[in-house]
């Protein structure tokens, strides 16, 4: 069954994520990205490049005909085909298409209103659906 990870509070959302598939990268795991379109993708790519100089994280965008071979993939809300089905970092307002092929999805949530509305409204509808939920503080690195 999937499991759900809410990071509540991120002061840079797109940092934290870098972070955190370069962990998930680092330990093996294969990660899906979705944006919620084109400009915050190229963003995350951009600042995936330039994270950890000593670091390198593999990743293309879904369309790229690698990235059935790469590690990490980054796509835009309403995609469907995925080629990995370990982890989903969403970046999306809405739930992630085909979120239940995937051992774990990870929400991350900035500070702001705007942020944290859709993202109570996803968790609720990750709730309904009977997913185990676990919520941290971004900042704290701690269980809420």
């Amino acid at each position: 069954m999937t499991s759900v990870q809410f990071y509540h509070n991120a002061a840079d959302p797109l940092a934290l994520a870098c972070e955190l598939v370069g962990n998930a990268h680092r330990g093996g795991r294969k990660a899906v990205v979705v944006c919620p379109d084109a400009e915050q993708a190229r963003l995350l790519d951009r600042r995936l490049w330039v994270a950890d100089p000593g670091d390198f994280v593999p990743h293309v965008m879904n369309d790229s005909p690698l990235a059935a071979e790469t590690p990490v993939v980054i796509g835009l809300a309403g995609d469907r085909d995925w080629p990995h089905t370990d982890m989903l970092f969403n970046f999306a307002a809405e739930l992630p298409a085909a979120c239940e092929r995937f051992r774990m999805v990870v929400e991350i949530v900035g500070p702001t209103e705007a942020e944290r509305a859709p993202a109570r409204e996803r968790w609720m509808q990750y709730k309904q659906r009977q997913f185990p939920l676990k919520a941290f503080d971004a900042e704290r690195r701690t269980a809420l």
